[in-house]
């Protein structure tokens, strides 16, 4: 992180010295959700992510991804899938130019997620669950067009057992999948959250049938102990 990022929303990472804060105990509070805060209050990247007013820790990943694939382009269509609370699409509607900021093509950015976000500049932000049967419909004809980009940052809620959480993932991801083989231009990229484990396999084979280029990414905002990872593909062949 200690390059130089594209634009507003891509600023340089600071040092985080003197950022490590301890979290007084609480006898309301279980164990494990003082653990998931004290690492919160102490991560550098939820720190500077509040710094820089990116949202979440999570825009880093997409940061990070965009700066080794360049996916994201001026005047794009983009998708955000499972968008808030809005890290991604900020990101995205940045450096696609979707709010017209910048001299050079304007793109567009279009979110959904279960829950409400505050607005971002230039992004189209609709509320449901993209896994309902008229979500992929909706999308559609917000986009008015094919998409350059499609990402999915969705995961679903934690149960705590592994291979059910990891088959959970990769429902997600292979619904998101589907979804940009439909509205994706030819050369189109998608980028989707995955889990390591096995059941993607067979689903890996089919983006490799539909995509030049299928590529595995963790990117260095993504926790090391996280079994979280992400799914590059580029060159979408119609």
């Amino acid at each position: 992180m200690s390059r130089k990022r594209r634009g507003g929303a891509g600023g340089r990472r600071g040092s985080g010295r003197g950022l490590k804060q301890r979290l007084r105990p609480s006898k309301r509070r279980k164990a494990s959700s003082t653990r998931w805060l004290t690492r919160q209050l102490s991560d550098l990247y939820v720190a500077e992510a509040q710094r820089q007013g990116l949202r979440s820790r999570a825009a880093f990943k997409l940061i990070e991804i965009d700066d080794r694939f360049k996916i994201l382009k001026p005047g794009q269509a983009v998708v955000d899938l499972g968008a808030a609370p809005g890290g991604w699409t900020l990101v995205a509607a940045e450096r696609v130019n979707a709010a017209g900021q910048r001299n050079g093509p304007q793109g567009r950015v279009v979110g959904i997620d279960v829950q409400e976000m505050q607005p971002v500049p230039g992004a189209q932000l609709m509320v449901g669950d993209f896994m309902a049967a008229d979500a992929p419909g909706r999308l559609k004809d917000a986009l008015a067009g094919p998409a350059d980009v499609v990402l999915s940052d969705m995961a679903a809620p934690a149960t705590g057992h592994a291979a059910t959480d990891h088959l959970r993932v990769t429902a997600l991801l292979e619904a998101a999948f589907e979804f940009a083989c439909a509205v994706l231009k030819p050369g189109g990229a998608f980028v989707g959250k995955a889990f390591k484990g096995g059941s993607e396999q067979e689903l890996l084979k089919r983006m490799k049938r539909r995509f030049e280029s299928v590529r595995h990414a963790k990117p260095p905002a993504s926790r090391k102990e996280s079994a979280e990872t992400y799914v590059v593909a580029t060159g979408f062949r119609r």
